[in-house]
């Protein structure tokens, strides 16, 4: 009898915790791309389960050109992207893509040279050298002369890059391709490219350990990555001849330059597909990009759509504003009203 009143008592007990975990039934909302942007949507994810205790996120962060090909099979429920896709990419999609802008961030290039620290200023001509392999010690002309006050070493350059398809590769190469001719001619812009010269590393975080151990070493990261690692960062010469550190100022000003060639519309069609780099203006730092979510415009599942409508609107009217604190800068005011127009464009079945 003891026995059959145990078990009648753990079976209401299960039967009572089936049903309260169905009255809170969590909505999981799936995603994968950018490493670019990864610490900031991290803690977005955070805050927001804290507002909604009804959702939770998963996000594979394994670059922007898992999250494309994640999202245009419908494998997630977003993707994350800082390289924007072309009118060809967006056709192949089994449905509308939109482009939901986010925030802005800079690329460092960041180093590893014994001796040295911070201080060293970089030409877009000795940047490209280096990555074509044709400028190979720290002391080259190319280097010193812009750093005199520097005793640069003659050691070898150990060169490293991104080894998967990633956004920050492509913010990264456009600005190569934009300010040296050879590299656009012979290797060109992408999230993967045939990389003349420097070993590979799959995701940012590989960059940032890869230049913390290798002395005598250069890479490319967000300036989140290379801030909260304690990084050297290099000064580059921007189109105005100014050596520009990144910050979330120099970052700004280049976006508000690379801003004006928007196509911005009535409706909710505005095309926020473009590029920052190289941007005019003296204060503005030249490797800057944008990073977007990609969402289908026709929701499938009515649940998660309304859920992903409701984050979308809490990061742009609430979250945005925090993204200074991890060292990326938030859309221009003038974007907000577009691009809340752009998600409520969103539709979910009844």
């Amino acid at each position: 009898m003891w026995n059959r009143l145990v078990k009648s008592i753990l079976a209401l007990a299960i039967a009572f915790s089936a049903a309260s975990g169905s009255a809170y039934a969590e909505t999981a909302l799936t995603g994968a791309g950018a490493t670019f942007p990864h610490p900031l949507y991290s803690k977005w994810f955070r805050d927001y389960q804290a507002e909604d205790p009804g959702v939770t996120f998963s996000y594979d962060a394994q670059g922007s050109g898992e999250g494309i090909r994640r999202i245009l099979t419908r494998e997630v429920d977003f993707g994350a992207s800082d390289k924007f896709l072309s009118d060809e990419e967006l056709n192949k999609a089994p449905g509308k893509l939109l482009h939901i802008p986010t925030v802005m961030g800079a690329v460092a290039v960041t180093y590893n040279i014994p001796g040295i620290g911070s201080g060293l200023k970089m030409t877009p001509q000795a940047l490209a050298g280096i990555y074509q392999g044709k400028v190979t010690k720290w002391n080259d002309p190319l280097i010193a002369k812009e750093n005199g006050k520097l005793k640069l070493p003659a050691e070898e350059i150990v060169v490293v890059h991104r080894s998967d398809s990633s956004g920050t590769t492509s913010i990264f190469t456009d600005y190569l391709s934009s300010v040296d001719l050879s590299w656009s001619k012979s290797i060109g812009k992408g999230t993967t490219v045939a990389w003349p010269a420097g070993i590979g590393a799959k995701g940012s975080s590989t960059v940032v350990k890869k230049i913390r151990e290798v002395p005598y070493s250069i890479g490319y990261v967000e300036i989140a990555y290379a801030l909260e690692n304690e990084l050297d960062m290099a000064a580059l010469k921007n189109r105005a001849g100014k050596f520009v550190t990144p910050t979330m100022l120099s970052t700004r000003a280049a976006a508000v330059q690379g801003m004006k060639k928007q196509k911005v519309k009535k409706d909710a069609e505005s095309d926020y597909r473009l590029s920052l780099v190289n941007q005019p203006g003296k204060d503005a730092y030249p490797i800057v990009g944008l990073t977007w979510l990609l969402v289908y415009r026709d929701q499938q599942d009515p649940v998660k759509g309304r859920k992903l409508i409701e984050f979308l609107n809490w990061q742009l009217k609430k979250a945005e504003k925090m993204t200074s604190t991890l060292h990326y800068t938030p859309l221009p005011d003038t974007w907000s009203a577009q691009v809340e127009k752009t998600i409520r464009s969103i539709s979910v079945p009844q």
